[in-house]
C-alpha cells in the first residue's frame, strides 16, 4: 500500500519523502505546487492543498497510512479536522501526526492549542496513530541567522529554563520509521505518543555562547523581553503570526521545553544513532 506524505516540500515534509523512498515505501504526496521539490520519480503528486476536499478525495484513494502535517496558518485546525475526516471517509485510519512539545499545556499558544485539538480528534475516532509532539526546531534558526551573523545578537527569547532543540532530520527519520511500522502492521495497534528533542538543552545564554564560539567572535543573548522579536517577526510575516511567535517565545521563557526521562534514549534506540546537535547546525549555517 502506499503512504501519503502532506507538506512535503517542506523543511520536515521533504525528509520523510526521502526517508521513506530509501526504505523502499511507495509513496503519494499532496501539494500545492509540484515545481517546489524535486521529488524522486517513485513518487506520486497529487496537486491540491488539504482544504481542496476534490484533491484530498483523489490523494487518500488507494492508500493505507497518512503523515499529517500542516503548516501554521489561520486555518490550520480547519485543514486538520477536514483531512482527518477524508481520511475517514477513505478508510484510511493510519495516521502519524506532527504535533508539538507539551501540545496538551500550551493552551493559549494558537499552534500548540490547534494541534492538540487534532490529537483528540484521533483518540475519540479511534485512529490508530503515532503522535509526534517535537520541541522547537533547531531549522528554525534560519529565521535568524542574518541577526547573528551581522548583528551579534542571538534574538530568540529562550529563557533560561532550557530548549531541547531538534533537528528537522531526527522528526522525519522517526516519521518515516513510524509511517512504515503503522503500515506494514497486520493489524490496530494503540496510540503512541514520542516527544522528539535533540540532545541537549539549551538556555538563551548556552545559545549566544555557542555562537560566540563558532563564529570566533561575540554573540550575546538578547534577552527573555519577547517584544522586539515580535516586531522583528512582524517585519516579515503577517502580525497575527508574529504575535503568535511571540506568545510561543513567552512560553520557552516561563517554562522551558524539557525532556521527560527516557525521551533521548528512546529516540536514540528507535534510530540507532546519536542526535544531531545544535553546535553542528549552527557550524553549517554560519559556513553557509
Amino acid at each position: 500500500m502506499t503512504i501519503l506524505v502532506t507538506g512535503a516540500t517542506g523543511r520536515v515534509g521533504r525528509h520523510v519523502v526521502e526517508q521513506l523512498v530509501q526504505r523502499g515505501a511507495d509513496v503519494r504526496v499532496l501539494t500545492r505546487d509540484p515545481t517546489k521539490a524535486a521529488f524522486p520519480a517513485s513518487v506520486e503528486v497529487v496537486q491540491g492543498d488539504l482544504l481542496d476536499i476534490t484533491a484530498l478525495r483523489i490523494a487518500m484513494t488507494g492508500i493505507r497510512t497518512l503523515f499529517l502535517l500542516n503548516a501554521v496558518t489561520g486555518d490550520e485546525f480547519t485543514q486538520a479536522i477536514i483531512t482527518l475526516n477524508i481520511a475517514r471517509e477513505a478508510g484510511v485510519d493510519r495516521v502519524v501526526y506532527l504535533s508539538v512539545f507539551e501540545a496538551d499545556r500550551a493552551v493559549n499558544v494558537p499552534h500548540f492549542a490547534v494541534k492538540f485539538g487534532a490529537e483528540r480528534m484521533l483518540q475519540a475516532m479511534d485512529f490508530n496513530a503515532t503522535i509526534l509532539r517535537p520541541s522547537y526546531f533547531i531549522d528554525n534558526e534560519v529565521m535568524i541567522k542574518d541577526v547573528i551573523l551581522q548583528h551579534g545578537v542571538y534574538p530568540m527569547p529562550i529563557g533560561a529554563k532550557g530548549v531541547a532543540m531538534v533537528d528537522a532530520r531526527d522528526i522525519a527519520e522517526v516519521a518515516a520509521i513510524e509511517l512504515i511500522r503503522r503500515d506494514a502492521a497486520p493489524g490496530k495497534m494503540p496510540i503512541e505518543t514520542i516527544n522528539l528533542v535533540g540532545p541537549d538543552t539549551l538556555t538563551g545564554v548556552d545559545l549566544a555562547a555557542i555562537w560566540t564560539d563558532v563564529l570566533g567572535r561575540p554573540v550575546t543573548y538578547g534577552g527573555d523581553d519577547p517584544s522586539g522579536f515580535e516586531a522583528n517577526m512582524a517585519s516579515f510575516m503577517p502580525k497575527w503570526m508574529a504575535y503568535e511567535m511571540r506568545l510561543m517565545a513567552e512560553r520557552y521563557v516561563s517554562d522551558g521545553m524539557i525532556p521527560a526521562e527516557g525521551d533521548r534514549e528512546r529516540l536514540t534506540t528507535l534510530l540507532g544513532r546519536p542526535l544531531h546537535t545544535y553546535r553542528e547546525v549552527a557550524t553549517a549555517l554560519a559556513s553557509a
